[in-house]
């Protein structure tokens, strides 16, 4: 082995005292380990990913009845939460079973909340929400519910008892007539009331029926619009969802009403008032319930005057003061709970008694309606 000089040694020991000396000066204290001083984590929000929510309509959105009000409550979803949803809709899909591949493509597409819109939607939507547990469903005007499935509707049958007041007050040969949509009980019921709101204020009056079977279209409304005048009527009123009714009354020099939104504009010499509905706030009421996780299935919500869903809009100035503050009172009653539609003693147009004297109507004699009132010409026609 080599031997080191006296300066080899002296070079070594000075190089090993000056790295020690570098180590000792990197720590706070004298000798210590160099120290990292920690930096705080910043961490982002992370913005929940909205909610998907999806519509079937089953005419256009342009339609100014039925589809064109469940579209504005869709509008108001959107005004009310903002980026908290994502809406999309389908319009002009039948009722058939095509439309459950249409709900399986908003399933495919990762819409959260379904809205089928109109009756005929019910089978298809009830398979499609069997096979997805995970994905919420409601249907309009539907019967059937489940875990992940409920229904809901509103009371159009009140704003047809307030436009029968003023129709039995408005006509001038005592005949009125209205164009039927689809014979299922929720149509029968709105034909009632528009006859029991109309005998109250005139007694005398009759009302014949043509049925379309079909919710939209104007070519069909038209015709039986004019069908109805032909027979004799000289206020009609309507369960179908175009303008097509009121604009065949207003080139017949009669009346009319408004159906499902504020029709006034379509044909204001003809009209005498809208019976609309306002989907917004139940349409703003669920989805906030999926929004706070407590959305549940299995139920039914049906919602009138009293909730802010269905009013009786833009009354024609020539309708007499006395008839407008008798439908300011039964609105009212309606909101209180002071005023019922359905109270016996009630008789079918065939004379046999369907409530019974003191007794007023619950939602099942309602939802399972099957005859016509006093004042009806003809008989029921089979249900759809």
């Amino acid at each position: 082995m080599m031997a080191l000089t006296h300066r080899s040694r002296f070079s070594i020991v000075t190089l090993v005292l000056t790295l020690a000396a570098s180590f000792v000066g990197c720590g706070k204290e004298p000798g210590s380990r160099p120290v990292i001083s920690p930096q705080p984590m910043v961490l982002t929000p992370t913005q929940p990913a909205p909610l998907r929510v999806a519509f079937a309509y089953v005419g256009p959105v342009g339609d100014g009845g039925w589809t064109f009000a469940h579209d504005n409550g869709r509008k108001a979803l959107e005004k009310e939460f903002g980026d908290k949803v994502v809406t999309s809709f389908v319009e002009n899909m039948p009722e058939s079973a095509d439309v459950e591949q249409e709900f399986r493509k908003m399933v495919a597409q990762k819409n959260q909340l379904i809205f089928g819109t109109t009756f005929g939607y019910m089978q298809p939507m009830l398979k499609v929400a069997i096979d997805n547990p995970s994905v919420r469903f409601e249907h309009a005007t539907g019967n059937t519910q489940t875990s992940n499935l409920r229904t809901y509707a509103s009371r159009t049958y009140e704003s047809a008892y307030m436009a029968g007041v003023i129709a039995g007050q408005m006509t001038k040969r005592n005949m009125l007539g209205v164009v039927a949509s689809i014979p299922i009980p929720e149509v029968f019921r709105n034909i009632n009331s528009f006859a029991l709101g109309a005998k109250s204020s005139n007694p005398t009056i009759k009302i014949r029926v043509v049925w379309t079977n079909g919710w939209f279209n104007p070519p069909k409304e038209a015709l039986a619009a004019a069908q109805l005048i032909d027979a004799g009527a000289d206020v009609l009123f309507q369960n179908t969802d175009s303008p097509a009714v009121l604009k065949t009354a207003e080139t017949r020099g009669i009346r009319a009403f408004g159906w499902d939104s504020d029709m006034t504009t379509y044909a204001p010499k003809a009209h005498l008032a809208s019976c609309v509905i306002n989907w917004g706030p139940y349409y703003i009421w669920t989805v906030r319930q999926a929004l706070d996780g407590k959305w549940f299935g299995n139920a039914n919500a049906w919602w009138g005057v009293k909730e802010g869903a269905i009013d009786l809009v833009s009354v024609a100035n020539d309708v007499p003061a006395d008839t407008v503050a008798r439908v300011q009172h039964v609105k009212k009653g309606l909101i209180d709970g002071s005023f019922e539609i359905w109270k016996g003693p009630l008789t079918d147009n065939t004379g046999k008694v369907v409530l019974a004297a003191g007794m007023v109507a619950d939602d099942p004699f309602l939802n399972n309606m099957r005859f016509w009132v006093q004042g009806i010409e003809g008989s029921l026609p089979a249900l759809k």
